[in-house]
């Protein structure tokens, strides 16, 4: 053990697990309790859909854009400061969200809290990662994604809790005593870590390009307006070429000479879209046309957590060992039975025999595909590429969900004033499942079509096991952590 390197066992180190499981729990838990608060947030603001949209929509579009940015800030500027700087950063736009006077400030404000996750996600499991003893690292990472896990579990029941009992802006309310907590554990324990070797610059031309790019392509797809569409996909091509171009890239192209990992991203773009659909859809679905409470509807979804937390780590040991190609063919193809099974949820549905059976369905192939395409995207590189390899598929994911809930509500024809419309909105509900379900079939065909039956590692690689065992440590490649959000966050390589 190194003087600087921590053991599990010690006050400190388990003080450092405490601080980055609550930091990202913020990010975390934000995402699955403004779900649960749509309805009431557009009821009490005068909100349409498209304002519903851009609350979901600003917040992910900040954090898609900058997170790969704010990974490469904390290597060079220290990683506790950054995620100490994010987390106040998104406290501040918490508070300034809890607020709001009107839609349109509460959308800037979630624009702000964007960014503040996008600096403390990636520190949470990289301080980790480089703070603990190689001995301790693995157990570390499989504490910090179990009680992870627990926080995903229990957000969307406290979401609805808090929209029930205390009103919708109790959502970011509940944010500034936990950031403050983080804050303090964060500067008395954790200890400070940098890259010593970082790239001379930053890519801040990429980062601009990608924001300015999603940002306008979000924006046409929410309101509507082609040009804006299209002007934001040509800007999006213009962050590929640039990429490609940049000896200090985000996103380097040398990833994509691998078959295994452009599939796996390609899948990731499928089927994370049909999931940004469903739980902005769902929620919805559930409180406006069946009628259910802001609580209930947020403990409808409970089944889906629960199976991943079972199931996710028995998924990804079945894929190391015999490929991730069957489950990450049959799981979308489960999940895509799910959402069809969703089509029976109307007015007045009863849980146990119309909701219970779809979310139990769309859990069992969200268990089955998340954990062997994060095994697909670690195996597919060699062990020094493993973090950015992650990043950049966890940002596919952001995106895919960002683009989803832009452009799923006037695909399915939910448009002004279906908040208001039971009849009308179940109508597009359905529409919108029934293309959720084709985006899932066309990552189970990606899949067929692209990955190896075996994992084939490159002469002189080790297998992907080995590689997933040897960046996370044993008990991290047996507990991958599985949110419902996006793909697993694999700490960087150590240098």
């Amino acid at each position: 053990m190194t003087a600087s390197a921590l053991a599990l066992s010690s006050p400190r180190g388990r003080w450092v697990v405490a601080a980055t499981v609550l930091g990202s729990s913020l990010a975390m838990l934000d995402g699955t309790v403004v779900n649960v608060a749509l309805p009431r947030i557009g009821s009490d603001l005068g909100a349409e859909v498209s304002g519903l949209q851009w609350t979901l929509s600003g917040y992910t579009l900040t954090l898609a854009s900058f997170i790969l940015l704010g990974g490469a800030l904390g290597d060079r500027l220290g990683r506790r400061r950054v995620f100490v700087w994010g987390t106040v950063w998104f406290a501040i736009a918490s508070a300034l969200c809890a607020f709001a006077p009107t839609v349109n400030v509460l959308i800037a404000a979630r624009v702000l809290q964007g960014v503040g996750a996008a600096l403390l996600t990636p520190g949470s499991l990289a301080i980790i990662s480089a703070s603990f003893d190689e001995d301790d690292r693995g157990a570390a990472i499989g504490l910090w994604s179990g009680l992870g896990g627990v926080a995903a579990a229990v957000g969307p029941m406290l979401g609805g809790w808090l929209v029930d009992f205390a009103g919708w802006r109790s959502v970011f309310f509940i944010n500034l005593p936990l950031a403050v907590a983080v804050v303090w554990v964060a500067a008395r324990h954790v200890p400070e870590t940098r890259d010593p070797h970082p790239p001379e610059r930053l890519d801040i031309p990429g980062s601009a390009l990608a924001a300015v790019g999603l940002g306008a392509l979000t924006y046409g797809l929410i309101e509507k307006v082609t040009w804006t569409a299209i002007a934001g996909a040509v800007l999006m091509l213009a962050f590929v070429l640039v990429e490609r171009r940049s000896p200090y890239a985000l996103v380097p192209s040398s990833l994509f000479a691998s078959r295994v990992f452009v599939a796996a991203n390609l899948v990731t773009l499928a089927v994370y879209a049909a999931l940004g659909g469903v739980f902005f859809l769902l929620m919805l679905q559930l409180q406006i046309v069946s009628g259910y409470s802001p609580l209930a509807a947020g403990m409808s979804s409970l089944p889906i957590t629960i199976l991943m937390l079972l199931l996710s780590s028995r998924a990804g040991r079945w894929a190391q060992v015999h490929g991730p190609l069957v489950p990450m063919s049959v799981g979308p193809l489960l999940a895509a039975a799910g959402l069809l099974l969703m089509l029976r949820i109307g007015p007045d549905a009863p849980y146990l025999t119309e909701v219970l059976p779809a979310v139990l369905v769309f859990g069992l192939g969200l268990s089955t595909l998340v954990a062997p395409l994060t095994v697909a995207v670690l195996g597919s590189v060699s062990t020094d590429q493993a973090g950015i390899a992650s990043g950049v598929n966890n940002a596919v994911a952001r995106t895919s969900q960002l683009l989803a809930v832009a452009a799923l509500p006037a695909l399915a024809g939910i448009g002004t004033g279906a908040l208001a419309d039971p009849t009308s909105f179940a109508s597009g509900f359905r529409i919108a499942m029934g293309i959720c379900a084709g985006l899932l079939v066309a990552g189970a065909a990606i899949s067929l079509v692209m990955i190896p039956r075996t994992a084939k590692p490159r002469p002189g690689e080790p297998q992907p096991e080995k590689a997933l065992e040897e960046t996370l440590g044993e008990t991290v490649a047996c507990k991958p952590r599985c949110d419902v959000t996006a793909p697993a966050v694999q700490p960087p390589p150590q240098r």
